[in-house]
């Protein structure tokens, strides 16, 4: 009998954070300072019973995660802001603090990024020289990953299949990144969009950020073997032969038996980052059943990479011209905005839920308002002076200080 979790038995959540300066909010590189204090150990890890903090490529991020996989996801924003708060108070006497949301507002990767020294830096150099990671793609991204188990190939396909076709639709909830380098690019998904554009010197790495149709181990295992095959001539020693390099929106994960789901954006506070996952994973309960799988299974990478290029500049106010999508998940109609589709999915797969009960609150502000890129966005102004912003994103560290929903209105 296997040990491995099944389907919606474990949730795995890893966010993201910027460290910046207390006053300016310019970025500080000080993770492996925090993660000295709080553990004596510079090797990328701190555990803190069941949850832990982790270094990211740039030596300022750092990530809050679970330590392993939760029974449920009621009650993790609260200990992630636990968290959250410690490390703030590791930060205090260094002028420091954490600063939310998908990219930093007005980084200059050129100028300000440090990559990780310490532990494995072995890849992140490897990382570095194949893809310079002085650019926003690798330097700048904060998001929430969530991980989701599986249980055998039967599984495994069919929790594939389910993410593929609503990944290109998360970040009509999710987006949270519409300033870099101190203005507005013109979309809401900044992160995404450079994201995506990150590994252009070896393009299977990242692929079309939507996964292939693929639903077996196997199947998984020969797309990894061309990515690596692809690999080999910039890292002939094999550093990145390993499933992490997949740099696709959902990859799997199979030393722990898990899909990784990568596209959500960091929101200004756990409360809002949980609300999301909540919402997420109800979906895709609905999704994996038998019955679905043959709609979900034949969608075409194409169309849905299309619909993701859409969702990452408009959000919420993209328009789904995608039935055979929408059959799959469920919604057949007409040519519908992508928020009306996310009210629809949480009115049936989400509000019934009693375990959600904790989450519809903060889901009605991204439904009501917009997701997060949006209330920036019209807070702010398409051209903001730097003080604004600056004004503004220290509001959104408040946010997440006191675990609380910012609004459009303040």
């Amino acid at each position: 009998m296997s040990d491995a979790l099944g389907l919606f038995e474990g949730y795995g959540i890893e966010i993201e954070y910027a460290i910046v300066d207390a006053e300016t909010l310019d970025v500080r590189p000080l993770a492996d300072v925090v993660l000295d204090t709080g553990s004596g150990d510079l090797s990328g890890e701190v555990v803190r019973g069941a949850m832990g903090w982790s270094n990211e490529l740039a030596r300022h991020v750092i990530e809050v995660k679970t330590a392993g996989p939760e029974p449920r996801l009621g009650g993790l924003a609260e200990r992630f802001h636990a968290e959250v708060r410690q490390i703030e108070a590791l930060l205090a006497p260094w002028g420091a603090r954490l600063m939310p949301t998908g990219m930093h507002p007005w980084m200059d990767p050129t100028r300000d990024f440090l990559l990780w020294p310490h532990g494995d830096r072995e890849v992140y150099e490897a990382f570095d020289r194949i893809f310079d990671c002085r650019g926003h793609g690798w330097a700048n991204l904060q998001s929430m990953h969530l991980n989701l188990p599986f249980d055998g190939d039967a599984e495994f396909g069919m929790l594939h299949a389910a993410v593929r076709a609503l990944l290109p639709l998360l970040p009509g909830l999710s987006a949270s990144s519409p300033f870099h380098e101190g203005r507005h690019a013109g979309r809401l998904d900044a992160r995404l969009d450079v994201y995506r554009s990150n590994a252009t010197r070896v393009p299977s790495v990242t692929g079309a950020v939507v996964p292939e149709p693929v639903f077996t181990r196997a199947g998984y295992q020969a797309l990894l073997d061309r990515i690596y095959a692809d690999l080999a001539p910039h890292d002939p020693a094999g550093t990145l032969r390993h499933e992490w390099v997949n740099a696709r929106g959902c990859i799997a994960r199979f030393d722990r038996d898990a899909l990784e789901i990568r596209v959500l954006d960091a929101q200004e506070c756990p409360r809002a980052d949980l609300a999301l996952a909540a919402a997420v994973c109800s979906v895709l309960r609905s999704l994996c059943v038998e019955e679905r799988q043959p709609a979900l299974r034949a969608l075409e990478t194409p169309a849905l990479a299309a619909l993701l290029e859409q969702t990452i500049g408009s959000a919420d106010s993209a328009r789904v011209d995608a039935p055979d999508l929408l059959e799959a998940l469920g919604l057949p109609g007409a040519v519908t905005p992508l928020r009306e589709v996310w009210r629809r999915l949480i009115e049936r797969d989400v509000a019934p839920d009693p375990g959600n009960a904790e989450h519809l609150a903060a889901l009605e502000v991204v439904l009501e308002e917009g997701p997060l890129a949006r209330r920036i966005l019209r807070r702010a102004g398409e051209a903001p002076s730097h003080t604004a912003l600056r004004a503004l994103y220290r509001e959104l560290c408040e946010c997440l200080r006191e675990n609380r929903m910012f609004r459009e209105k303040g």
